[in-house]
C-alpha cells in the first residue's frame, strides 16, 4: 500500500508540475503576441509644415492620434490663413486656428480647415487621406457603433461636463470646437468636429462629438464651415 501511494503521489506531483510548464509557456507566448501586436499599433507621421503625428491601429485602419496641423498642402503649396468676415463666402480652401489664436489652440487642439481644403485631395500627408464617411463609419462600428463609440475614442480629460471618455481605442479625440460658415467660433471643449471627404449635394459629411454623451455622429454641414481632421493611412 505504501509503495502504491507513494507511486501515486508521484505520478500527481509530476502532472501537476507539467500543467506548470505548460501554463508558463503558454503565458509567455500571450505576453509576446500581446507585444507584438502594440509594436505594431505605434507609428508616427510627418506632415509638410515638420509637424509630428502619433498614429494607432483600430481594427483594420491606422488613424493619426492627433489634430492635423499643417499651414500647406502636402505639394507645399500655402494654405490661406483667413481671420477675417472673407471666410463666409470662401469657394476655394482655406484654414484658421480657433478664435485666431494659434498661442493657445495649435498644438492641443490643431487647425480648422474648411472642406474646400480637404477637396484638393493634397491636406494629409502622403500616404495619408482625409476619411470618407465609409471610414468614419468602420471606426465607430468597430467600437460598437454610433450610439456608444466616442466614449473609446474621446481622450480622459479636457472634454467639459465629464464628457470625457475611456480612450481605450488610442484615438483621443478632443474638443476642438468649429467655426461656423458665418465666421464665428464655437464649442471648444464641448463637443468636435472632423471632416469627411465625402459630399452630400452642396454639403459634405462629418463626424461630431459631445459633451453630454458617448455618441459619434454623422451629419453633413456646409462646406464653408471650419473642423478638425485627423487622417487615415492609406
Amino acid at each position: 500500500m505504501e509503495i502504491v501511494l507513494s507511486f501515486g503521489r508521484t505520478k500527481k506531483n509530476s502532472i501537476v508540475k507539467n500543467f506548470k510548464n505548460l501554463f508558463s509557456i503558454l503565458t509567455g507566448l500571450f505576453l509576446i503576441v500581446s507585444c507584438v501586436s502594440c509594436s505594431k499599433s505605434v507609428e508616427k507621421v510627418k506632415d509638410i509644415d515638420g509637424n509630428v503625428y502619433s498614429a494607432v491601429t483600430i481594427g483594420t485602419q491606422t488613424w493619426m492620434t492627433e489634430n492635423l496641423k499643417t499651414t500647406k498642402y502636402n505639394d507645399g503649396t500655402p494654405i490661406p490663413n483667413v481671420t477675417d468676415t472673407t471666410w463666409t463666402g470662401l469657394k476655394t480652401g482655406a484654414y484658421c486656428w480657433y478664435g485666431n489664436d494659434s498661442t493657445a489652440n495649435k498644438a492641443t487642439y490643431g487647425a480648422l480647415y474648411n472642406w474646400q481644403t480637404v477637396h484638393t485631395g493634397k491636406l494629409c500627408p502622403t500616404g495619408w487621406h482625409v476619411p470618407t464617411d465609409k471610414e468614419w463609419r468602420t471606426l465607430t462600428d468597430n467600437l460598437g457603433g454610433e450610439l456608444v463609440a466616442s466614449k473609446e475614442l474621446k481622450a480622459t480629460t479636457g472634454w467639459s461636463r465629464n464628457g470625457n471618455g475611456t480612450n481605450s481605442s488610442g484615438f483621443s479625440a478632443i474638443p476642438g470646437g468649429y467655426r461656423t460658415s458665418k465666421g464665428p467660433f464655437n464649442a471648444r471643449g464641448g463637443s468636435g468636429y472632423w471632416w469627411s471627404s465625402t459630399p452630400s449635394g452642396d454639403n459634405a459629411w462629418y463626424c461630431v462629438m459631445f459633451s453630454g454623451d458617448f455618441t459619434a455622429n454623422k451629419f453633413y454641414g456646409r462646406t464653408q464651415s471650419g473642423f478638425s481632421v485627423r487622417c487615415v493611412k492609406n
